[in-house]
């Protein structure tokens, strides 16, 4: 499993010009899931990414985490985590789940996250637009 984790001031997910999610002050994050992954992964995952100490504490020091700082989560899906270009200039997925595996984990991953922190998500599959106001910039790439 691999997310990159994006702190942000705004991030907002359009289809088909409608707005499906818009967050403010939170983490946006892009998903990908491989075939290794299970329920056990994405709790282990979920646990870091809700205790990622990445908002600035009152001497703006990184030393706070979501759930200290009340932010909101936008998941979207992001199959491309996993894209191997070591043989040549167009991109591999094979190590990337198939959709019809991936949709469920990225399912359970939401349920459960939203458990902790309010969350918000785009549409699995869908051609989405995806607008961040990074912050920082911090970005994170985190990998179980």
């Amino acid at each position: 499993m691999r997310v990159l984790v994006q702190r942000c001031s705004k991030g907002k997910c359009v289809v088909n010009d409608k707005t499906v999610s818009e967050i403010k002050d939170g983490l946006v994050l892009f998903v990908g899931f491989t075939d290794t992954d299970n329920k056990e992964t994405i709790i282990k995952m979920i646990n870091k990414i809700i205790n990622l100490r990445i908002f600035p504490d009152d001497n703006n020091i990184m030393n706070l985490s979501i759930k200290d700082v009340g932010g909101e989560i936008l998941s979207i899906s992001q199959f491309t985590l996993y894209a191997d270009t070591t043989k040549g200039n167009r991109p591999s997925y094979i190590k990337a789940m198939t959709g019809k595996k991936a949709i469920l984990l990225y399912e359970y991953f939401n349920k459960c996250l939203n458990e902790y922190i309010p969350t918000r998500t785009g549409i699995f599959g869908a051609d989405m637009e995806i607008s961040i106001v990074n912050i920082g910039p911090t970005t994170i790439l985190l990998e179980r």
